[in-house]
């Protein structure tokens, strides 16, 4: 047995999807996104493939874009993965479900054990899922219900997994997100605080917090390569990577 939490973020692979012309068209403003500008997302999703693969050492898996799916690059909703099981996400807006149907392919090629969300009441979106290494929270939002945080606990059966209201329009891991194994980084608004303080209540495991200045900035992920020695680093939106 080893530290608990202590595989967090180990992983080996990558996959991302290119950016779509589509997604400078206001498709983005329903998922919250800023008004994009294309050549530059074009330029940040090249650097993120850039550092995932020379930086991190990962074996990186590219999707092309489409221009059908405008949110295709978010991958991030279409699946939940821990160990070997990958969780196939139903995501809360129909328009967007025919984004799983690439990444269910690339993960099942990567011969992880693939789960459906066969529910047509359920819905989840996967950046509403945030696992600390030790247990998930499920933010319950405008895009995730109670039945998709079910089938998120009915699929991890090894961890606790615990809801938590999200109020506004973002997802959970839009508030907050894991800076190490043992610390949850929130932004300062009060709908990501809220949070935080509902997730302390839930949890029987101590977590440091670091409040960041917007909630934007808590958007990351904590990356550790499976090399021996190797160092950890924080991902940030836009691609950058920074060594801890």
């Amino acid at each position: 047995m080893g530290t608990p939490g202590e595989g967090l973020g180990r992983c080996s692979h990558a996959l991302i999807r290119g950016v779509p012309e589509s997604l400078a068209s206001g498709e983005g403003a329903g998922a919250g996104l800023p008004a994009l500008d294309l050549a530059k997302a074009q330029r940040e999703h090249g650097v993120l493939g850039g550092k995932l693969r020379q930086r991190l050492g990962l074996q990186l898996l590219e999707l092309p874009p489409e221009e059908s799916l405008p949110l295709g690059p978010l991958l991030g909703d279409t699946a939940v993965i821990q160990g070997d099981t990958a969780l196939i996400t139903r995501p809360w807006s129909p328009a967007r479900r025919p984004e799983v149907d690439g990444v269910r392919k690339a993960l099942q090629d990567l011969g992880l054990r693939i789960v459906e969300m066969g529910d047509e009441n359920a819905t989840l979106d996967g950046t509403d899922v945030l696992f600390t290494g030790r247990e998930f929270f499920v933010g319950l939002s405008k895009w995730t219900n109670h039945r998709g945080a079910e089938i998120v606990a009915d699929t991890f059966r090894d961890f606790a997994v615990s809801t938590v209201p999200v109020s506004g329009s973002s997802h959970l891991r839009g508030l907050c997100g894991m800076g190490g194994p043992r610390t949850v980084v929130a932004g300062s608004s009060e709908a990501a605080q809220k949070a935080v303080r509902a997730m302390a209540t839930l949890t029987d495991h101590p977590y440091a917090s670091l409040t960041l200045p917007d909630d934007a900035a808590s958007d990351c992920l904590f990356l550790r390569p499976g090399l021996p020695g190797a160092t950890p680093f924080l991902l940030h939106r836009g691609g950058s990577a920074e060594a801890l």
